[in-house]
């Protein structure tokens, strides 16, 4: 026990703190929160569970003023940290240096991870960057065709420059499906190779909603597209890998829209001065040409041309000739070339081939129309066959005979056993019913 050194209890804290300190440093933190507590200081105490564990954690309000979201138990948030030891009561606690929601938190990370891949593989370097054309008559828009960033890129454009032609591409631009959409609408619009340049985006929204512009076959389609492209996706505070990949970063779909129409006034005076500019050279063109007509018209003087002109006029003479002739021929041509098709066409008639199907068709309802009446008449024999059987064994026909029926009120008397004296009963005959009442009952093997 001398030779060993005893420490105090805060030395055994202080140890333990610089070791958790130093070796685990800044970790990331998934969890529920819990016991939630916000002091009178700014500071914001809580617990950090999952299903199995627990932590307590400190987060002091230099930190948590830059938090957007609102702490609450039962929300499950992600945090930065440092985890640490609270020396007076020896607690384990991690001090939080950001809170984010779970999920748009984990979306940040992946966000930084694949911006780090993509720029690594020079998707982003200025040297792959294709200029914006400078006269643009067609505008290409991958967006969804409903949403508002096309209705704010169709509306600048009828305000600035309302002769440039816009092609949407259509395509879902949030959920699972957007991803797909926007890369075929962009190799689609680069396929067609029908417009200038694309814009490619939509409103803002929060960075899940936004997400469908980080997914890395998004950013790759926007880096082959031969088409320049301009990223005009959310608000000018969102940014997305699709605007590090573009060749130009828009900071709205209204600006995208700016970008690559001119101002109809600057049109006008540009084309003003084009059309100053024309008439000045078509004067100094009809000018020249005054001259060099004049200069010709006196070389004409001195060379008389009356022999090349008869020259030509006998060659004219000789083409036109042969002209007519040809003329002629085709027409006459194209005259016999009626009559013969005419010939031929008569000669493929189907009318003969109808009239033979007709003269079948009428032999099969014949035929039919018989074959109904044997079966009818076969079928009223069977029928009045049939009848004539029910008469047979009919009660009504036994009774007409000279038999009746006799009834009480529990159905037909078979045996005297079934009536009792003083009982009314019915007794059917051919021509009516005869009500009796029973005085007297008399078996067959009575005497009396």
């Amino acid at each position: 026990m001398a030779a060993q050194h005893i420490l105090q209890v805060s030395e055994l804290t202080k140890k333990v703190k610089f070791m958790l300190e130093s070796e685990l440093n800044t970790v990331w933190l998934c969890g529920e929160i819990s016991n939630f507590i916000a002091a009178s200081s700014g500071h914001w105490y809580l617990s950090l569970k999952d299903s199995k564990s627990q932590v307590k954690c400190a987060m002091f309000k230099g930190s948590n003023r830059k938090t957007r979201l609102t702490p609450k138990n039962g929300k499950q948030v992600l945090v930065r940290a440092k985890v640490s030891l609270y020396e007076p009561r020896g607690d384990f606690q991690i001090i939080i240096e950001l809170m984010e929601e779970a999920g748009e938190g984990l979306l940040k990370q992946q966000y930084d991870q694949l911006k780090q891949k993509l720029n690594a593989q020079g998707l982003f370097s200025q040297q792959f960057k294709q200029p914006i054309p400078k006269h643009i008559t067609c505008i290409g828009i991958v967006t969804s065709p409903t949403g508002a960033a096309v209705k704010d890129i169709i509306s600048v454009l009828k305000r600035r420059n309302p002769a440039i032609t816009v092609i949407i591409y259509p395509a879902l631009v949030q959920g699972e499906q957007a991803k797909i959409d926007i890369v075929n609408a962009i190799d689609s619009a680069n396929q067609r190779d029908e417009c200038d340049v694309l814009i490619i985006g939509r409103g803002g929204g929060s960075l899940e909603d936004l997400w469908s512009f980080n997914e890395e076959d998004v950013v790759e389609a926007i880096f082959h597209s031969k088409i320049p492209t301009i990223s005009a996706v959310g608000h000018e505070i969102d940014t997305t890998l699709s605007d590090y990949v573009a060749d130009i970063r828009a900071p709205t779909p209204s600006a995208a829209a700016e970008l690559v129409s001119k101002d109809k006034s600057e049109s006008i005076n540009q084309l003003t001065i084009f059309t100053q500019r024309m008439h000045y050279s078509v004067r100094q063109k009809i000018i020249s040409h005054k001259q060099k007509t004049l200069s010709l018209q006196h070389r004409l003087t001195q060379v008389h041309p009356e022999q090349k002109l008869q020259a030509y006029q006998q060659k004219a003479d000789e083409l036109s000739i042969r002209l007519t002739q040809i003329i002629t021929r085709e027409l006459n041509r194209f005259g016999v070339l009626p009559e013969y098709l005419t010939t031929r066409l008569l000669k493929q008639s189907p009318l003969k081939k109808i009239n033979q199907d007709k003269v079948k068709v009428i032999q099969f309802e014949e035929h039919i129309k018989r074959k109904m009446q044997s079966i009818l008449q076969h079928k009223n024999e069977n029928f009045i066959n049939i009848i004539e059987q029910l008469h047979i064994v009919s009660p009504l026909a036994t009774i007409a005979r000279g038999y009746s029926v006799t009834r009480n009120t529990n159905g037909i008397v078979h045996q005297t056993s079934q009536v009792n004296i003083g009982e009314q009963i019915s007794v059917q005959v051919s021509d009516g019913v005869i009500e009796s009442t029973i005085n007297n009952i008399k078996l067959n093997n009575d005497k009396n």
